[in-house]
């Protein structure tokens, strides 16, 4: 990289503090390795070739990547990580991501968590590639790589305007979704979850009219509902706490059948590092002192 930038083997050199020849011996080393000359010397100018540039494009990614890799994996390795990349699902915002950094605060006051934003089918591709180190997800899938481990089993309400015709009612049995028309995010976000959802419809006796929700939630899925068009249809914990902020927006029981949401943690499957591993038991402790498990339909 420093001699694409100077094209000059002597400034080069000094550049890296090794000698001309040196360099001269490495670049070649390089392109024997490679298979193809990097470089055009003459004696009044040296060149990239195409390769050269090749490489010289795509060799900051490389190098940014190593060194990032070298940092984590010195991270991993040591019992003063202080950092964990945590991705949540959007559904997850509310009650079960709170108890879950509280609970992690708790158990370990020197551990900072970085959590992020994504659809459940996201997090678990996100862990496998490097770029979490945990996360809270709905039904997610476990590719190979990646571990998980039900946290949370609640029930499904649904969610709807204070206006609409269903809002009257105690509960929502699931035959009287019939005429409605659902408001759920695409199945590719959370495929188990959608398809739970429509087997619940089919278990009622009819074919869901089911409407897809490309938009960044949570606000604008709310704001959509409040309308009184649409019903959507979350984990209890979720809407709960929407109706309460007064959002334009209630939430029912569906009941015959009940749906169930479930959120899961997960990690790498292979050597998870000290901090990732107590952040799993702070899971756990989190789960059963809420009772997460048994709350469900």
């Amino acid at each position: 990289m420093t001699l694409a930038e100077e094209l000059h083997f002597g400034r080069a050199a000094a550049r890296l503090y090794i000698s001309q020849p040196s360099l001269s011996h490495q670049i070649r080393k390089l392109e024997e390795t490679l298979g193809t000359p990097l470089f055009v010397r003459s004696s009044r100018r040296v060149q990239l070739t195409a390769a050269g540039r090749t490489l010289a494009h795509e060799a900051p990614a490389a190098l940014d990547a190593l060194e990032r890799a070298i940092e984590l994996t010195r991270l991993a390795g040591s019992e003063k990580t202080t950092t964990i990349r945590m991705g949540y699902t959007p559904v997850a915002s509310f009650g079960t991501l709170t108890a879950l950094l509280e609970a992690i605060e708790e158990d370990h006051p020197d551990l900072t968590v970085d959590a992020r934003e994504h659809f459940s089918a996201e997090i678990p591709e996100r862990i496998h590639a490097g770029d979490l180190d945990i996360g809270l997800a709905l039904s997610p899938p476990t590719p190979d790589g990646v571990a998980g481990e039900l946290v949370r089993a609640e029930r499904v309400s649904a969610i709807l305007g204070t206006r609409h015709r269903l809002a009257a009612a105690a509960v929502i049995p699931v035959a009287d979704l019939r005429d409605e028309t659902l408001l759920l995010f695409p199945r590719r976000l959370a495929p188990a979850y959608y398809d739970g959802i429509v087997d619940a419809c089919l278990r009622a006796g009819f074919t869901p009219k089911l409407r897809a929700f490309e938009e960044p939630p949570v606000n604008a899925m709310l704001s959509r509902l409040a309308s009184g068009r649409e019903v959507g249809l979350a984990p209890a914990s979720f809407t709960e706490h929407a109706a309460k902020a007064g959002t334009g927006v209630t939430h029912r029981d569906v009941v015959d059948p009940p749906m169930t949401a479930e959120f899961s943690v997960l990690w790498p499957a292979t050597d998870p590092s000290p901090a990732i591993t107590g952040v799993i038991a702070s899971a756990r402790r989190c789960a059963e002192r809420n009772g997460w498990l048994s709350e469900g339909p």
